[in-house]
């Protein structure tokens, strides 16, 4: 080899990127969100959220029926004898809360807390690659496994968090842990993904562990305990029919 051209190919092999950086962040981020959703653009998710003490024991625990659908419309149905009739409903950017006694829908943030660590966000919203860019950062080792580092970036409002870095399987890109921001890039809360064993097909998140990022005396789990696909009618995200329309199952 010619001493210009020996030169020319370790100055490439400098600067190249990482093998990590050759994948498509948006890819992996679909990938990552098939573990949240099965799959499905409109389903039914019946959602469990209990906040523990340190200890392992049980403080507070609520019910909810989430129906997700498409161009980022979801709408929670508070199940728990505490709060039977409220609903949230999520359209794009917007959020309200319903309540029975109330024929007049509540603005809020999408960080309005449901219970503990468990935010409106967190419960209403599971995609990832519709509502963020992404950059893989590196690899690096999750425990015993080898993982990617993302760094995921808002690309609309009405979303819970600024920016995640995302820690996600290299060969199945499964979610395995997350830190995740406010508007401030303030750390706000971490999370990590637990799996139900299924004998076929992709597994799938049954719970998401909630951690405020400043105090570490209880946790959120945030549970998943079943899914089907299902088409709601359109008037139910429709603010003021569900206002006046405190039944809807």
């Amino acid at each position: 080899m010619k001493p210009l051209n020996a030169l020319a190919v370790l100055c490439a092999a400098l600067i190249a990127p990482p093998a990590a950086h050759a994948l498509d962040a948006s890819t992996v981020l679909r990938h990552a969100d098939a573990y949240r959703t099965g799959g499905a653009t409109q389903q039914q998710v019946e959602t469990e959220v209990r906040v523990l003490h340190a200890d392992g024991s049980l403080d507070k625990e609520r019910r909810y029926t989430v129906l997700t659908q498409t161009d980022h419309r979801s709408l929670v149905l508070m199940q728990s004898p505490a709060e039977k009739g409220q609903k949230v409903l999520m359209l794009g950017d917007d959020f309200w809360l319903l309540m029975p006694a109330s024929q007049r829908p509540l603005r809020i943030t999408p960080l309005q807390k449901l219970l503990g660590d468990a935010s409106t966000g967190d419960v209403a919203t599971l995609s990832w690659s519709e509502d963020y860019g992404g950059e893989i950062l590196a690899e690096e080792r999750c425990g015993d496994q080898a993982c990617l580092k993302l760094s995921l970036q808002a690309t609309r409002k009405g979303v819970s968090y600024q920016r995640i870095l995302l820690w996600v399987g290299k060969t199945r890109h499964e979610p395995l842990r997350a830190e995740l921001y406010v508007q401030s890039d303030k750390l706000a809360k971490t999370a990590e993904f637990r799996y139900e064993k299924l004998e076929k097909g992709t597994p799938l998140i049954s719970e998401m562990l909630l951690q405020d990022a400043l105090s570490q005396r209880k946790l959120t789990q945030v549970r998943y305990l079943a899914r089907k696909p299902r088409e709601v009618p359109e008037a139910w995200f429709n603010p003021m029919f569900l206002a006046r329309s405190p039944n809807l199952e």
